[in-house]
């Protein structure tokens, strides 16, 4: 039997932007309890309101799913993903393919770049570390003379990475570019390692 906070969400995933009072309606409790329970998702993120105004009065709250809230559910993304990529891999030259790849990590990373301003290399590896934790990633890092390893215990890239092994070039290129230093790989889970691993060396840094 379903929770009342799945049954929302599994109301918000049919109808984006909808009032409380359709959602108490959709649900079958009252306005109140679905106003505590909405105030639940939205400080865990999985769904965000905004106000949208209707004629005269005062404006009334709309609620849909965020990102993550979308996540909640089953979907054929992956499959999808690897058929995209297969047929981009069939129509395009490599270097394209590989370009591509690049220029989305190099997107993503100059999208924090204004937040890292003068930041130690240190507190560049904490940034890096929960900007990829909200990718997916699960990363931890330690010093090792004058080098930084770099570990992903966990990737949300494997299963594609599996098919389409082009796709490690993204948290590459993002961990190079948010430390503005090359990282060389040095293990991958891809080849049988327990996990991906890449060391940027301090000693390159001007």
């Amino acid at each position: 039997m379903k929770s009342t906070k799945d049954k929302i969400l599994q109301t918000l995933l049919r109808k984006p932007k909808i009032t409380i009072n359709e959602i108490a309606e959709a649900v079958g409790i009252n306005a109140i309890s679905v106003r505590h329970h909405l105030s639940n998702l939205e400080k865990e993120g999985l769904i965000s309101s905004e106000e949208e105004r209707h004629g005269v009065g005062r404006p009334r709250l709309m609620y849909s799913l965020t990102e993550d809230g979308m996540e909640r559910f089953p979907t054929k993304y992956l499959r999808l993903t690897t058929k995209l990529l297969a047929q981009m891999k069939e129509s395009m030259p490599a270097p394209t393919v590989a370009k591509l790849f690049s220029q989305v990590a190099e997107g993503m990373a100059s999208d924090y770049s204004e937040q890292m301003k003068g930041m130690s290399m240190e507190a560049r590896l904490e940034f890096l570390k929960e900007t990829l934790a909200q990718e997916g990633f699960t990363v931890e890092w330690e010093k090792k003379g004058k080098e930084y390893q770099i570990h992903e215990i966990s990737c949300p890239y494997y299963q594609i990475g599996v098919a389409h092994p082009e796709v490690c070039a993204v948290d590459q290129t993002l961990i190079s570019k948010m430390l503005a230093l090359p990282a060389q790989k040095v293990q991958c889970v891809l080849d049988g390692g327990a996990h991906c691993t890449y060391v940027v060396n301090i000693g390159t840094k001007n």
